[in-house]
């Protein structure tokens, strides 16, 4: 375990920030290398792995609903020093993970088809996402014992190992993508099912080597089958305060499903141009996804530590560092956002729908940063319901209005793009006004008991 609570605050959050950027940086790799191999197929191949992507957020919602809250109350139980408790976190939270895994397994496979059907712009685009979720199905299952392990890890400060094992994953998935995707060396292409399974062995080698970490050197937080026996308390806390974070993603998920809905009728083409934007926006939003996640168990073993000012100060360089990364990104994106798409496809039609969507959603790349910094401290405090109802109120805002504008005649597709802006600059400022409520009930700790001196050591120091 690394402790916290001492030394300097933005250095633990810029040290944490690092490895977890570098594993980001890799995570950025595989998801431009795969893209490009995909895009060698054509758009409707674009359009169908980014309509099966779309599956990615939701996922992500149901992780970040066991990784919040595992993050969280592990990140307490190292600030107090409370190894066995850390240790009884871990366990409900891997015996969880595999049960969740499973159950997403199942459900996936019986939704793959309805859910192709229903979003897909023509046959081309709904047979691409059929076969990428034939393989990409069982990938998501393992991800949430990826990130139960991560998630232990990250609590008591402790974020190499995860790094190193992503990297090494990755860079499996990058071997791997243009020998099952383009066929080199084997002859035989399997095109979007190909860049499923790279995922699923990559992945798969991902929880073994983390497995095998945790067998042989962890120590403060490990396996431990006596304590595999469900605890339901530990559930309903770990969930109380994972469910709203992962709600957030979720929301996420029906904002992208909304704007494929909508772009349907513009043709796969469009589809593909929002596709490829969509995963350049996945990876503009690493930088701040790393220091979030430093930032909330740096915040959350001083919270448990009752150190109010040090939880301040890391959100202050949570949000100072996030706001200046996103910042120049914005610049990168106004100055030449075609240049983003058109290395992932020459087809103008892609390329003016992408690009134009990068130019005018980079205008909101600042507040989503303060967004990300706000809600890193709402999860160390342990309250993730305040965000939650935020970004609810963002899609209220943005899901009528936009499905309203759909249906005028001479609709632009632009319109919804400024809708998108405008509504997550509200959220930030929502959320800002939040976390000052929620420091101010939360941080105002009751002054430690001050310890009695016996009247007969007073008198002899007299």
């Amino acid at each position: 375990m690394k402790d916290l609570t001492q030394g300097s605050v933005v250095k633990h959050v810029a040290q944490l920030s690092i490895f977890l950027a570098v594993s980001m940086v890799f995570q950025t790799l595989y998801y431009l290398v795969d893209l490009y191999f995909v895009s060698r197929i054509g758009k409707d191949a674009i359009a169908g792995v980014g309509l099966a992507g779309n599956w990615m957020l939701v996922i992500l919602a149901l992780t970040q609903m066991l990784g919040v809250g595992t993050t969280t109350l592990i990140s307490h139980a190292a600030g107090q020093k409370d190894q066995q408790r850390a240790q009884l976190v871990f366990n409900q939270s891997f015996v969880l993970s595999m049960l969740t895994g499973a159950a997403v397994v199942i459900l996936g496979y019986l939704a793959r088809a309805p859910y192709s059907h229903w979003l897909g712009a023509d046959a081309g685009t709904t047979k691409a996402a059929m076969d990428y979720l034939r393989w990409f199905i069982p990938a998501l299952g393992l991800q949430f014992a990826l990130v139960s392990m991560a998630s232990a890890l990250r609590g008591t400060g402790i974020v190499k190992p995860t790094m190193i094992v992503q990297v090494l994953t990755v860079l499996l998935n990058v071997v791997l993508a243009p020998i099952l995707i383009a066929g080199w060396g084997t002859h035989h292409p399997l095109g979007v099912e190909g860049a499923a399974l790279a995922t699923l062995i990559a992945i798969s080698f991902g929880v073994l080597a983390i497995s095998a970490y945790f067998l042989k050197l962890e120590t403060f937080v490990s396996f431990d089958r006596s304590k595999w026996k469900p605890r339901t308390d530990i559930w309903k806390r770990m969930t109380n305060i994972g469910l709203p974070a992962g709600g957030e993603f979720a929301l996420m998920g029906v904002y992208v499903g909304l704007v494929y809905w909508i772009i349907r009728n513009f043709g796969a083409a469009a589809q593909a141009g929002f596709g490829i934007g969509g995963r350049m926006m996945q990876s503009f939003f690493l930088p701040v996804m790393a220091v979030s996640f430093a930032a909330s168990p740096v915040a959350g073993q001083n919270f448990g530590a009752r150190k109010a000012e040090r939880v301040r100060q890391t959100f202050y360089a949570a949000a100072g560092i996030s706001v200046a990364a996103m910042f120049l990104l914005t610049l990168l994106c106004q100055a030449a956002p075609g240049a983003f798409i058109r290395f992932f496809s020459s087809d103008a039609d892609v390329i003016a729908f992408g690009a134009q969507y990068l130019r005018i959603i980079s205008l909101n790349f600042v507040a989503m940063a303060l967004i990300f910094a706000t809600s890193s401290m709402f999860q160390a405090v342990g309250n993730t319901w305040p965000p939650l109802g935020s970004s609810s109120l963002r899609l209220v805002f943005f899901a009528l209005p936009a499905a309203l504008l759909s249906m005028r005649p001479g609709f632009d597709i632009r319109e919804v793009w400024y809708l998108s802006v405008a509504t997550v600059g509200g959220q930030a400022v929502v959320n800002l006004l939040l976390l000052r409520r929620e420091f101010a009930k939360k941080l105002a700790f009751e002054p430690a008991p001050a310890v009695a001196v016996p009247a007969a050591e007073v008198a002899a120091g007299s």
